[in-house]
């Protein structure tokens, strides 16, 4: 009886020790099952699967997130874009207002171009300094040799203007001819700019009845001058801007479209002839407000 006693009472000691030892190898975590998950997991463990969408992230600069289009140069053919402020007479190529537009304005024109860079870039920079704007009348032969200058005119928001492909009479040649002169000016500066001139100056101010006519087919406004700066009469203003100067403001009245050339006795006095416009009280018309007949 003693002897089945203790043979049970061992048997009983030896499972309460097996259970023991189990509850401690659980708890303690180095067994075969990871205790990992036990841990809370670190908040920064979870990388997104994929690239957070454009609209959520922060853009670098105000810039970076504006919606407003880039603005256009106010080149050659923006004039359908602006409600035209000015009517030309035909017969005089003054300048009216349309409805409440100032009275007290001219046109600032230049011939003859495009010839050098230097020359030109100082006239284009003299016209930002008094925020002024102006018809640029190039030749195509000039256009040809100078392709980055007539970029140069539209990138700095001035217009590029037509004045034939040829320094020549045009009322002396056929209409085959005068289309030729004319077309071959539209087709260059489509190319390099995107668009066609709107506003023909024929050389010499003598386009004739054909000249005008073959404007109008291009859809062009036909124009030459009411105030002639005589900057190309080495007579009368002997290569001094100052003489220059002189024959613009004897003639100066109100929508007057003033005539000058890409000259560097012209471009030298710029600078003083609109500070001395602008002290008349004169201001300046942008090409592009001004009417285009169909």
């Amino acid at each position: 009886m003693n002897d089945k006693f203790r043979q049970a009472a061992r048997s009983t000691a030896a499972a309460a020790a097996l259970l023991l030892i189990a509850g401690c190898t659980a708890g303690s975590g180095s067994g075969t099952q990871p205790a990992a998950s036990l841990a809370p997991s670190p908040k920064v463990s979870v990388a997104p699967t994929s690239s957070p969408s454009p609209t959520n992230v922060p853009s670098a600069s105000p810039a970076a997130t504006s919606t407003s289009p880039s603005p256009s140069p106010t080149g050659t053919g923006e004039q359908a874009s602006k409600e035209p402020l000015y009517r030309m007479n035909e017969k005089s190529y003054r300048f009216a207002p349309l409805g409440d537009a100032s009275k007290k304005v001219v046109l600032l024109s230049f011939d003859d171009g495009p010839k050098e860079k230097e020359m030109l870039t100082s006239m284009l920079d003299t016209l930002d300094k008094h925020s002024a704007k102006a018809i640029f009348f190039v030749n195509g032969y000039r256009a040809k040799e100078n392709p980055e200058l007539l970029k140069l005119i539209q990138e700095r928001g001035q217009t590029i203007g037509n004045h034939s492909w040829d320094h020549v009479e045009l009322r002396k040649k056929s209409k085959a001819e005068v289309q030729k002169q004319l077309g071959d000016v539209q087709d260059i500066v489509e190319k390099e700019t995107g668009e066609r001139p709107l506003f023909f100056r024929p050389p010499f101010g003598a386009g004739g009845d054909v000249g005008k006519q073959v404007a109008k087919d291009e859809g062009m406004l036909y124009m030459t001058w009411s105030n002639g700066s005589l900057d190309w009469d080495l007579k009368a203003t002997k290569k001094d801007s100052q003489l220059v100067i002189k024959q613009v403001m004897d003639q100066l009245h109100p929508g007057a479209n003033i005539l000058m050339h890409e000259l560097q006795w012209t471009a030298d006095g710029l600078d003083s002839l609109l500070t001395k416009l602008s002290e008349k009280g004169y201001g300046f018309i942008d090409p592009a407000t001004i009417e285009i007949k169909s």
